[in-house]
């Protein structure tokens, strides 16, 4: 996080904390995009990895590690 207390004085410094103002928000937004983006994508992993087809697929690869041949 960049602190705009301790920023240059003068017009260069207050054009810097404007500029640096300006984007306080953008992180939060961006959080919020990044936890929609992750609760959508491990929705679709459990809907997926809880289908029929893959469960059974499943099965079958651990009985074969396993040995067990069904």
């Amino acid at each position: 996080m960049v602190s705009i207390e301790g920023s240059a004085p003068g017009p260069r410094g207050a054009q810097l904390r404007r500029r640096l103002a300006d984007e306080a928000g953008m992180t939060t937004a961006e959080y919020a995009v990044g936890t929609v983006a992750a609760c959508g994508f491990a929705g679709v992993l459990l809907k997926l990895l809880t289908s029929h087809d893959v469960l059974s697929l499943l099965m079958k690869l651990v009985a074969h590690a396993l040995g067990l041949g069904l």
